[in-house]
């Protein structure tokens, strides 16, 4: 082989030249793609405007309907990316020849009541639609951002301060998150763990002296959890601080999963991860869904912020996320206006032009509220505090956020508004089985062939969308039982602000006696029973129908008001508390572990389950041992093993035991939490793992909640006329 120097130098000028030519013409180039891009758009636009407005009879609307449906169907179990956008295009183009055909043909002026109530009604619906748009722009493209490798070097890696926020919570719920921050992963010549005690506690201070973390306080309680932050902001100086809401056990992974984008990225402000609830909520713990079907959370941090990180919208949700200080004192620390302070400081980072991430991977869990009210006294204050974010730093306004940043804070506030336009929709049809007003001037079959198409195909969409993260009926549930109590919050925070102030979320509380919460499901009993009435009163109007016209508007808003009953029902079995008496959740967990008798012999076993106080085994071997033996449980973890005391509380069978755990020291209360609570692959397995939505399942969950709704509705009116009778109330029966 010879060489050819002078040819290799012409291939070498030649490729010089290819690359100054790529250089070169990409500018030419991207000037006509944009301009090809908005002539597609604006084809597209007027395609769309064309098939949103041509009016059509009832046959041909239905058939173009029963078309769009079934290109639906055949695109929704596609495994591709651009399914959902195509799906979400279908829906809207059905949602929007809706909304087009109730705007210009269905607005009659037959009456004051007709007008005015007709009025409220398609409010409620350009709202919902509004939502609905807002909703698919958001979630159109899930980033699913991965984690980012620290540098091996642990000199490079940046300082970091824990913060535990608390003010009224027992030290059993906090213990665990702050001994589980004690070992995490960090160099601890880098890390510091501050327990910032608004409620100004000896045993706290007492209890960070022997654990070896920061106690920290100050002599006001000041804009409540956004106040107390900011006095540690004061009183520490880690370029980053990790936030933690007292009951959100870190796992030793958090801060090495969390912080290799910041180092990657300079402008980089907060780094969210997850909310996981070990415990269930009311909703799971009333209803029995818990493990099975979604709960509401999941929607947000499954997919919503997902969706949000694409747009660099990612907001603080106030734990479980990392905040780099600077940034964050740059805009006069976390905000204390409103109080939702965390959604307010991402929006005053974000407009100061930082970025944002999310990593949907928990590495952090919690206790769930124990009681409905006290649920519905959180999602109420969360309510006021995005209804004073509208009104007194709205995102569609003011400097520094992008436009797509704008829609989706818009879109997050906006869904807290949702209560006014629940309660239409509860009540709407009673208007005609009542007073016989005609709120959509149109015929039944009119309403069916444009209504009908619209809910179906938006409800197709999300179950391929969502089906994951929420199961479709239950958002109706959810959305029903906590409609009343966010309507006037939200309202009246619209007109004043200042109104409301921070109320701590109780946890780690027992439900000792079963009960049914009348106080709670009043205003929904209210409704129901204006709902029965509006059956029989739509029951005498069909035995005095004169036309079959008039027959098929009745029983088209009979249809509607059995819906909303069977949503009520659902709302009230979610009002009848059931006993939680576990002090400590106990949480699924297989790993091998040694069971040690008094007689020295170490029985090979498996854990079951496990919490703070106790765990489940099962033996490898059938073995006898006696309740109440005292006994010794080796876990082993990464290359290390220790044996915790215990004691035998029962047998479940012959091979499995329930062990109540002895007297542990420090040590053995934190190797406990680090083998167990601070293990992340827990959280992950977890997390996520409901089976695929399907509208037959839903249906037939909601509908079997409803009945169990009506049967414990029963059961209490029952009781509570006995009781009556008796003079005597009988214990957890009243409200």
């Amino acid at each position: 082989m010879t060489r050819d120097p002078a040819g290799k130098a012409a291939r070498r000028g030649g490729a010089q030249g290819k690359s100054m030519r790529l250089s070169i013409r990409p500018e030419g180039s991207q000037a006509l793609a944009r301009l090809g891009l908005a002539a597609l758009v604006l084809v597209g636009v007027l395609l769309i405007g064309f098939v949103v407005t041509v009016p059509l009879d009832v046959t041909r609307q239905l058939l173009f309907s029963l078309a769009v449906f079934a290109i639906g169907l055949c695109l929704r179990r596609a495994r591709n990316r651009i399914v959902p956008l195509l799906l979400m295009g279908l829906s809207l183009v059905m949602s929007s020849r809706y909304m087009w055909w109730r705007l210009t043909e269905t607005m009659g002026m037959g009456s004051v009541v007709d007008l005015t109530l007709g009025f409220g009604l398609v409010m409620a619906e350009v709202y919902a639609f509004v939502v609905l748009v807002l909703g698919y722009f958001q979630v159109a493209w899930p980033l699913h951002r991965r984690s980012l490798p620290l540098p091996e070097d642990q000199s490079l890696w940046p300082t970091v301060d824990v913060f535990i926020p608390t003010y009224n919570e027992p030290l059993s719920v906090v213990r665990t998150t702050v001994l589980a921050a004690t070992v995490m992963d960090w160099p601890a010549g880098k890390l510091k763990i501050h327990l910032l005690d608004d409620g100004r506690r000896e045993e706290f201070r007492a209890f960070c002296e022997e654990v070896g973390v920061n106690y920290v306080t100050r002599t006001n309680n000041n804009h409540a959890k956004a106040g107390n932050i900011n006095a540690a902001l004061k009183k520490s100086d880690g370029e980053y601080v990790a936030i933690f809401d007292c009951d959100h056990v870190p796992t030793r992974s958090f801060l090495q999963m969390s912080m290799g984008w910041f180092l990657h990225d300079a402008r980089l402000a907060v780094v969210q991860t997850p909310h996981y609830f070990f415990s269930a909520d009311p909703f799971e713990r009333n209803l029995g869904t818990f493990g099975k079907v979604p709960n509401e959370g999941e929607l947000f941090y499954g997919l919503l912020q997902d969706g949000n990180d694409a747009w660099n919208a990612t907001f603080f949700c106030g734990s479980c996320a990392v905040i780099k200080r600077a940034p964050l004192e740059e805009v006069g620390g976390v905000a204390v206006e409103t109080v939702t302070e965390d959604a307010h400081t991402a929006i005053r980072l974000h407009r100061a032009g930082y970025r944002s991430a999310y990593i949907p991977v928990p590495q952090a869990a919690g206790l769930a509220t124990e009681s409905l009210s006290a649920h519905v006294g959180q999602r109420t204050r969360w309510a006021r505090g995005m209804a004073q974010i509208f009104r007194v730093d709205n995102p569609m306004l003011g400097r520094g956020l992008s436009l797509v940043q704008r829609i989706c804070y818009t879109n997050a506030m906006l869904h807290f508004f949702y209560g006014l336009p629940r309660i239409i929709f509860l009540t709407a049809p009673l208007a005609f089985l009542f007073f016989g007003a005609h709120v959509i001037h149109a015929s039944a079959l009119m309403i069916f062939a444009y209504a009908l198409p619209h809910l179906a195909q938006a409800s197709l969409t999300n179950l391929r969308i969502q089906g994951g993260h929420r199961h479709l009926l239950w958002n109706e549930v959810y959305e029903t039982a906590l409609a009343w109590y966010i309507l006037r919050p939200t309202l009246m925070a619209v007109f004043n602000p200042r109104l409301g102030k921070f109320n701590v979320t109780a946890k780690g509380g027992l439900v000792h006696n079963s009960y049914f919460d009348a106080q709670i499901a009043r205003p929904y009993l209210f409704l129901l029973l204006l709902n029965l009435a509006g059956v029989v009163a739509g029951i005498v109007r069909l035995v005095m129908a004169d036309s079959s016209g008039e027959v098929n508007t009745i029983w088209l808003n009979l249809g509607w008001t059995f819906y909303n009953m069977i949503m009520l029902g659902a709302v009230i079995a979610t009002c009848s508390e059931q006993r939680q008496i576990r002090r400590a959740h106990r949480v699924p967990l297989e790993m091998k572990a040694l069971l040690h008798l008094p007689d020295g012999r170490a029985l090979a076993c498996s854990t079951v389950d496990f919490s703070t106080g106790g765990m489940a085994i099962r033996l490898d071997q059938p073995q006898p041992v006696q309740p109440d033996t005292p006994v010794e449980i080796e876990l082993r973890h990464r290359q290390r093993s220790q044996r915790l005391p215990a004691q035998v509380r029962h047998d479940r069978d012959a091979q499995g035991l329930s062990l109540q755990f002895g007297e542990l020291n420090i040590e053995q209360e934190r190797w406990l939490i680090a083998s167990t609570f601070a293990r992340a692959d827990i959280w992950v397995s977890l997390w996520g793992r409901h089976e695929r939505d399907t509208f037959l399942r839903s249906l037939s969950d909601v509908l079997r909640a409803s009945l169990r709704g009506f049967h414990r509705l029963g059961r209490f009116v029952i009781t509570r006329g006995r009781n009556d009778g008796n003079a005597q109330p009988a214990p957890g029966e009243t409200a």
